[in-house]
C-alpha cells in the first residue's frame, strides 16, 4: 500500500474541472509522477466518456405503464412500513436512543478521518532523483469500473479494463516546465566589470588569458595589444563570459597579477524585456490578421497594395524587435569584462642606440624630405594665392602711379 497526497475524489474533481487553479496544478504535477493515480484518472475519464455516449433503448407504452403502477404500489407499502417502524422506535427507552445516536456519530467521524491526505514526499523525492519528472507517455484509456477503498489514508484501486474509444477521451493537461517558471521569476541583469591588472610576466599572462576564455566558454569581442620599445606592454580587451561562470572567471583573472582597479555594474532589464516580448506578440498577431485579410478578401488593386505595404511594414518591425530581443538576451547571458593588462616594466640602465651610419642616413633623409616639403608648400601657395595677388596688384597700380607722379612734381617745384 502506498500513500498519496490527494484522494480519488480530488482526482475526480480535477477531471471534471472543479478544482481551483493552484490545486489543479498540484494535482497535475502529482499525476505526472504517479502511475497509480494515472490509471485512476484514465479510468475516470473513460467512465465519463462511456456515460456521455450511453443511450437507453425506447420501451413500449405497456411496459412503461406496468413499471409505473408497480413503483407506485411499492412506495405506498414502504411509507406504511416506515410509519409503523417509527412508531415502534418511539416506544424504546431514551438510553437506547442515545447509544444508537452516539454509534452513528462515531461512524461518521471515522469515515471523515479516513479521507485525510497523507504525506507522499519521500516517494516523490526518489522519483526526482531517478529523473522521472519528465513528460509521460500518453495513457491508454481503459476502465469501466473503479473500486476505491481508503483505510487511514491508503489508497487501493482495482480496475477492470475495457476497450474505450481513445478519440472521445480528453487528453491529459500539458506538464508544467519548472525550469521555465523559475527562469521567468528571476530578474534579468546585464553585468559589466572593469579590471586593471599589472603582471610580472607578460607572455605567460597572455597565454593564461586565452586559456581562461577557453575554459569558461567565453570569447574576446575586442583585443588590442601594444608592445612599444622601451616601455611597458599592455593589453586592452573586451571579454564576453557566460553569466553563470562570471565569478570563477573574474577570480582567475585576478590571480594573474596585482589588481590596481575594479569596477562592477549591474543593469536590470526585466521590464524592458517583458515590454519587448509583449510588443513582439502584438505585432505578430497583427501580421496574421493582415495576411488573413489579404487571403480571404478581394477588392481593388489599390486596397490590395495598401494591405501588402502594411504587412511589409509590420514584418520589418517584427524583425527589428526580434534582433533587439536577441541582443538583450545575449547581454544578459554573457557578462562583459573590460580588461586592462599591463606589464610591470623595469627601465634598463643602457638602451641600445643606433649606429652612426644609420643616424647620418636618417638625418639626410629627413633634410631632403623637409626641403621638398618646403618647396612644395611655396608652389602650392603661389598656385593658390597668385591669381588673387595679381588682381590686387592691377587694382592698386593706377592709384600708386598717380601718387608717385604727384610726389615727383612736388619735388621738382621745390
Amino acid at each position: 500500500m502506498t500513500t498519496h497526497p490527494f484522494t480519488p475524489e480530488e482526482i475526480m474533481a480535477f477531471v471534471d474541472g472543479e478544482l481551483s487553479a493552484d490545486r489543479a496544478q498540484s494535482v497535475s504535477a502529482h499525476v505526472e509522477t504517479c502511475a497509480e493515480c494515472q490509471e485512476v484518472m484514465a479510468s475516470l475519464r473513460s467512465t465519463s466518456g462511456a456515460l456521455s455516449n450511453w443511450t437507453a433503448d425506447s420501451v413500449s407504452a405497456r411496459l412503461e405503464n406496468w413499471v409505473l403502477d408497480k413503483s407506485h404500489a411499492t412506495s405506498i407499502v414502504s411509507e406504511e412500513g416506515f410509519v409503523s417502524k417509527l412508531r415502534r422506535f418511539s416506544r424504546l427507552s431514551p438510553a437506547f436512543t442515545a447509544t444508537a445516536a452516539a454509534f452513528v456519530l462515531g461512524l461518521i467521524l471515522i469515515g471523515l478521518s479516513a479521507h485525510r491526505p497523507m504525506d507522499y514526499s519521500a516517494k516523490q523525492q526518489v522519483a526526482e532523483k531517478q529523473g522521472s519528472l519528465g513528460k509521460l507517455e500518453p495513457i491508454v484509456p481503459a476502465a469501466s469500473r473503479v473500486t476505491r477503498g481508503v483505510p487511514q489514508g491508503d489508497v487501493s484501486v482495482s480496475v477492470d479494463r475495457a476497450e474505450v474509444d481513445e478519440s472521445k477521451v480528453a487528453p491529459p493537461p500539458p506538464p508544467v516546465n519548472r525550469r521555465e517558471l523559475e527562469a521567468r521569476s528571476l530578474p534579468m541583469i546585464v553585468r559589466t566589470i572593469s579590471l586593471s591588472i599589472v603582471v610580472k610576466e607578460f607572455d605567460a599572462a597572455r597565454a593564461s588569458l586565452d586559456a581562461i576564455l577557453a575554459r569558461h566558454n567565453g570569447y574576446s569581442a575586442a583585443l588590442n595589444v601594444v608592445t612599444p620599445q622601451g616601455a611597458a606592454r599592455t593589453i586592452q580587451a573586451s571579454l564576453r563570459i557566460p553569466a553563470p561562470q562570471l565569478a570563477a572567471a573574474v577570480a582567475e583573472l585576478k590571480a594573474l597579477g596585482r589588481v590596481e582597479g575594479e569596477t562592477q555594474n549591474g543593469e536590470e532589464v526585466t521590464q524592458q524585456h517583458a515590454d519587448l516580448v509583449a510588443r513582439l506578440k502584438n505585432s505578430r498577431e497583427t501580421e496574421l490578421r493582415l495576411e488573413d485579410v489579404l487571403r480571404t478578401r478581394t477588392g481593388k488593386v489599390k486596397d490590395v497594395l495598401e494591405v501588402e505595404e502594411e504587412i511589409a511594414r509590420v514584418r520589418g518591425e517584427i524583425e527589428q524587435m526580434e534582433a533587439e530581443q536577441q541582443t538583450l538576451e545575449h547581454r544578459v547571458n554573457f557578462a562583459t569584462i573590460d580588461l586592462k593588462l599591463a606589464e610591470e616594466y623595469q627601465a634598463q640602465l643602457s638602451s641600445p642606440a643606433p649606429s652612426v651610419g644609420i643616424q647620418l642616413r636618417n638625418a639626410t633623409v629627413n633634410g631632403f624630405r623637409n626641403a621638398s616639403e618646403t618647396l612644395l608648400a611655396i608652389l602650392l601657395f603661389f598656385a593658390e594665392s597668385g591669381p588673387m595677388l595679381l588682381l590686387w596688384l592691377l587694382i592698386l597700380l593706377f592709384p600708386a602711379r598717380l601718387i608717385w607722379r604727384r610726389y615727383k612734381r612736388q619735388l621738382a617745384m621745390s
